[in-house]
């Protein structure tokens, strides 16, 4: 079964473009369901329900949640499809098992005043604090994905039109906005960004060596300056995102527009913001009549 994983891995790096962090996902599940499999000694191309379901049943035994169950399920359904458009079975047997019930976990987001905190509170004296100040700017202005902001480019970059183009997930391109306050930030950025140690200035924002940026620092840093402003909750890139998208709906942008900013391929994935806008105009207008 491990080579038949190996074959499938490369077919989603190169055939569906999927990205390295996903191809990581689908290969801890898959090599998770191979050796439970290999422990039982079934064989992986006559796998039924009910040995599915004592899989499943396993995970639950051993505290997975219903998030990460409903993942694995997925992994495995994708990878039957491929076995099955291969002739390697007549039927995909996952398509009969259904993904446990998800609470459905409303978006972290900032409120006006933690905004005005992140992105005003701000001491700017070395050229770091001229990058993160433009890290918070765009990710908050552009509603981008951490992942694709450290893989921007100066090239990717607009200033007159203030847009940038980005590649999302499944090398899917798109162009987003951004306003005055992050091209201020942006720019002044790169007037600093010479006085760092570059070995690498293909993109655009780099880490102390000069080389490009990480994710995980990108977290770090944006971990630092919230324990710092005292703001009473976690806060992440991803809640820098979700917030643009609460804040563009408030704001009046239809839900496709918001969809494809942010580059969601479902529309239902978008409509999850519908809530928090509908709690927000609910707050507002109690308050309204508490107020006659």
């Amino acid at each position: 079964m491990k080579k038949m994983i190996e074959e499938y891995l490369k077919y989603l790096k190169n055939v569906r473009n999927y990205s390295s962090h996903t191809i990581s996902s689908y290969e801890s599940d898959l090599l998770s369901w191979s050796e439970y499999l290999d422990n039982k000694k079934i064989n992986y191309l006559h796998v039924n329900k009910d040995e599915i379901l004592g899989y499943l049943k396993y995970l639950d035994d051993n505290k997975y949640t219903n998030t990460s169950i409903a993942r694995q399920i997925a992994s495995f359904r994708g990878f039957y499809k491929y076995l099955e458009d291969n002739k390697y079975i007549s039927t995909n047997p996952f398509l009969r098992i259904h993904n446990p019930k998800l609470k459905r976990k409303l978006p972290n987001t900032l409120n006006y005043e933690e905004i005005r905190k992140l992105l005003d509170d701000v001491e700017l004296k070395t050229p770091r604090d001229y990058m993160e100040h433009a890290i918070f700017e765009l990710l908050y202005a552009s509603g981008i994905r951490v992942s694709e902001l450290v893989n921007l480019e100066e090239k990717n970059i607009d200033f007159k039109e203030m847009t940038i183009r980005v590649l999302g997930k499944g090398n899917k391109e798109r162009i987003v906005f951004f306003g005055e306050y992050a091209r201020d930030a942006l720019l002044n950025y790169l007037k600093y960004r010479s006085e760092l140690n570059i070995k690498n200035n293909k993109y655009l924002f780099l880490n102390n060596k000069g080389g490009q940026l990480s994710r995980n620092s990108v977290y770090e840093i944006l971990k630092n300056r919230v324990d710092k402003l005292s703001i009473g909750h976690p806060v992440s890139p991803h809640t820098l995102r979700h917030t643009f998208a609460t804040d563009m709906l408030q704001n009046g942008a239809s839900i496709r527009t918001v969809q494809e900013l942010l580059g969601h391929e479902k529309l239902s994935t978008t409509q999850i913001y519908t809530h928090l806008t509908e709690d927000y105009l609910r707050k507002e207008y109690l308050d309204k009549m508490q107020r006659k």
